[in-house]
């Protein structure tokens, strides 16, 4: 069944089909190395060069599938999670990588390794340079995290779940609010230094916890669910206001859904809190008012399992800059948020897909997959998103989509730019686009499509419920 929702005011936006045929596709990135490559990774262990004509390479750059633990579950979210290239990618060929581990046959681990490009073709990974820097044992199959980057400081920042099962139950106070644990958490480190007796990475002198008995020094921030996917603002392309900023959408439990943006040392809240509200009273009460709180929440009538995306800072879509645009798993909705730079407060707009004749331009279609799994920024800036009509990590129904405002594009010539030649070696694929102009079995999700005369104003109230949390201030409850 095709779903749709009704247009409420939203923004309406169109989408490029960018690549297809990919097995649960869980990232998309690229190597800041002027070459304007993209690499995507399916959540079985294999990593796939792009060129910017959207050709695809034959070879993979990584196939670590021998080492990956994952199933054909539906929803499994064990797998290959996290990718992030070195800064400094273009001269010493670092990459870091992020998995699911199962240790003889019993002991489920998160793995993040470092490995090194092949000094004989720069699209093959080298298997034999992977340097194990960090692993932790998981309790549960469930909320195992996953997502690494760079910050602009040069260190590796480590988003791991809180151990999975349901409400944190690890413990007295969950593993989330356990400094002393590294589940649950935002991990900073420095992979350029060894630390003491050999460890494979250095702790960050200004680390907030390093001087903190019993807290791990690995600790940047804490009481975190299960951040799913998770980027950096590159800033205004004039003032760089928002540069750095650290933006991360957290799983809910049972009720909503939260937006984050990380600072040092922050305590967000979970498991006492599940957006702006108590979710264990016990601790709630005891909480502090000095916890973070979302800059935005939304309840489980828009979506049951936000998925986090990237402030658009691209120059295409000029109309888009500054706006922070995510979705949700579940229901297969795209939201923005803009910021009140007077007031730091954010408010949410809805986006949807423009009707047919919005997207006549050749090559638009107004309709994606249902099931989102990850957002995504070329080098360049443009923004993406990757989707699915069935999660599971060995059906190939993925999708990349590439965002596309049809109501202002930037003057013909502004946005070129020349990638750097990429030596292949490997064969390459075509792209081919499918047929995605018209629905399929209900595979499709039309995103707030602009059509309003087959709705009415009661679906349009039912949409708006959206909780608007952010604007709201906790109270903690006595």
């Amino acid at each position: 069944m095709l779903a749709k929702f009704f247009n409420c005011g939203c923004l309406q936006l169109c989408l490029q089909e960018a690549a297809n045929g990919l097995r649960n596709p869980v990232l998309m990135i690229h190597a800041n190395d002027d070459t304007h490559r993209y690499f995507v990774a399916e959540q079985l262990g294999l990593v796939w060069v792009y060129l910017p004509d959207r050709t695809r390479l034959a070879e993979p750059f990584l196939d670590l599938t021998g080492q990956v633990l994952t199933t054909p579950w539906f929803g499994d979210e064990r797998g290959f999670l996290g990718l992030a290239f070195h800064p400094n990618f273009k001269k010493n060929g670092k990459f870091y990588v992020y998995y699911s581990v199962l240790v003889e046959g019993e002991v489920e681990i998160i793995r993040v390794s470092e490995l090194k490009v092949s000094s004989r073709d720069m699209n093959k990974a080298d298997p034999r340079s992977e340097r194990y820097l960090l692993e932790i044992e998981e309790p549960a199959a469930n909320h195992n995290g996953g997502q690494i980057l760079f910050g602009f400081d040069g260190f590796l920042y480590v988003f791991t779940g809180d151990g999975g099962k349901a409400g944190d139950p690890f413990g007295r106070f969950g593993n989330a609010q356990n400094k002393s644990a590294l589940l649950g958490k935002v991990l900073r480190i420095d992979v350029d230094r060894t630390g003491p007796g050999g460890k494979p990475y250095r702790i960050p002198r200004d680390n907030p916890f390093v001087n903190v008995p019993d807290a791990r020094p690995e600790v940047y921030a804490y009481g975190v669910r299960n951040m799913w996917r998770c980027s950096v603002d590159r800033g205004d392309p004039v003032t760089k206001q928002g540069r750095g900023r650290l933006f991360c959408g957290d799983v809910g439990q049972n009720k909503y859904e939260e937006v984050d943006i990380i600072v040092k040392g922050g305590n967000y809240g979970w498991r006492a809190k599940e957006g702006f509200e108590c979710y264990d009273k016990k601790l709630c009460k005891n909480s502090s008012l000095d916890d973070i709180l979302p800059i935005h929440a939304y309840g489980h009538k828009i979506g049951k399992s936000v998925t986090g995306g990237y402030v658009y800072r691209g120059c295409e879509s000029p109309n888009l800059n500054g706006l922070y645009i995510f979705g949700d798993f579940m229901s297969g909705r795209i939201m923005a948020l803009q910021e009140d730079i007077r007031t730091g407060m954010w408010k949410k707009q809805d986006i949807c897909m423009g009707d047919y004749q919005t997207c006549l331009f050749p090559g638009l279609i107004n309709q994606h997959f249902k099931f989102i799994i990850s957002f995504a920024e070329d080098e360049a800036g443009e923004l993406y998103f990757l989707a699915t009509s069935f999660p599971s990590a060995y059906s190939s129904q993925g999708m990349i989509y590439k965002l596309i405002d049809p109501s202002r594009t930037a003057a013909p010539g502004k946005c070129k730019h020349k990638p750097v030649p990429v030596e292949v070696k490997s064969k390459r694929i075509p792209f081919v686009a499918q047929e995605s102009t018209s629905p399929q079995s209900g595979r499709f999700v039309a995103q707030l499509t602009n059509n309003t005369s087959r709705g009415s104003r009661a679906a349009c109230t039912e949409h708006s419920e959206s909780h608007e949390l952010g604007a709201q201030r906790f109270t903690k409850h006595n």
